[in-house]
């Protein structure tokens, strides 16, 4: 199997500051893997260059076009509309007639426990029903693959995991076919329970790419990257 994406030495620059430098990565169908590292370190510019939304200043990115692709951002943009329609426009934007896509919307809010809001204004949301809602809308596209920039971090604990309920249900396929799953997270119980492979960022380089039980074996990591290591110690103290 291809894999989805495949960077060699590849980097973003904005201007003179080199936001991700000399990056070799491949990611697979299927994974559910993690991008952790301090701010600063590159992992939003990291999810955006997969996403599609920068493009290399050097090195090469190539990406399987036949995969669909849908990202969900730390504060998700919604309409001033119905949480239905925020749902069902997406739909009707890529060319599905309006009937149908109320259908397909619906089925997406079933499946993240919103449809009893189905006609609340989405901004009236909270913060946790307003990922879920985003999550509904990236879900209706039928993606291959989700990226997910740190999808909890404003939330309280019952609406996190409520999230992460639904990102391991994604990746799993439970209800449907199963995701490839690329998320940055600075919550490490988070990565622990979700990812299976952990890619640590510093200053724009990778420092470190391990299955997620590696990664969180201390010996295992400071042998591969001390600066990763320290990062582990420093977020579990």
């Amino acid at each position: 199997m291809s894999p989805l994406f495949e960077l060699h030495q590849a980097q973003v620059n904005f201007g003179a500051l080199k936001a991700l430098k000399d990056i070799n990565l491949s990611i697979e169908p299927g994974e559910s893997v993690a991008l952790v590292g301090s701010n600063g370190s590159g992992k939003s510019t990291l999810l955006r260059l997969l996403h599609g939304l920068l493009r290399v200043s050097a090195g090469t990115l190539r990406t399987d076009l036949r995969a669909r692709q849908a990202m969900l951002f730390q504060r998700p943009y919604l309409m001033r509309a119905s949480v239905l329609r925020n749902v069902a426009l997406g739909l009707w934007l890529r060319g599905v007639p309006w009937a149908r896509a109320c259908v397909k919307a619906q089925e997406a809010l079933v499946r993240v426990e919103l449809a009893d809001l189905a006609q609340r204004n989405a901004r009236q949301l909270s913060g946790g029903q307003q990922q879920r809602l985003a999550m509904a809308r990236a879900w209706a596209q039928s993606p291959d693959v989700l990226f997910l920039d740190e999808p909890t971090a404003s939330l309280d604990p019952h609406a996190k995991r409520e999230v992460e309920q639904l990102m391991a249900d994604f990746s799993t396929g439970t209800g449907a076919r199963p995701m490839t799953l690329i998320f940055a997270s600075h919550n490490l119980g988070q990565v622990k329970r979700l990812a299976r492979r952990v890619v640590y960022l510093e200053q724009g380089r990778v420092e470190a790419d391990l299955p997620v039980k590696e990664f969180f074996d201390a010996q295992r990591l400071q042998a591969v990257s001390p600066a990763a290591h320290f990062f582990v110690q420093g977020e579990l103290i």
